[in-house]
C-alpha cells in the first residue's frame, strides 16, 4: 500500500481501511501467539500500514484545522 493511494481515499474510507488493518492485526497476533502464524513478515507489512493510513488521517485533519482557522 502507497501512501499516494491513501492520499486519493477519503476520511471515511481511511478509517475503514485501518479498521480492517486494526482487526487483520490483532488475528496475527493470536495466529503467532498460538504457533500457527506462517507468513511473519505479514506482521511487519501490516503494522507499516497502519502508521501510513494513521499519518495520512493526521495529515488530512490538520490541513482542514488549519484552513479552518485561516481568516477569509
Amino acid at each position: 500500500m502507497e501512501a499516494s493511494d491513501l492520499r486519493a481515499k477519503t476520511e471515511p474510507q481511511l478509517h475503514e481501511q485501518l479498521l480492517e488493518l486494526e482487526k487483520e492485526r490483532f488475528n496475527l497476533r493470536f495466529q503467532a501467539a498460538s504457533g500457527q502464524l506462517e507468513n511473519t513478515a505479514r506482521v511487519r507489512v501490516v503494522r507499516r500500514d497502519i502508521a501510513r493510513v494513521k499519518t495520512v488521517l493526521h495529515q488530512k485533519q490538520s490541513k482542514q484545522t488549519n484552513a479552518a482557522k485561516k481568516p477569509a
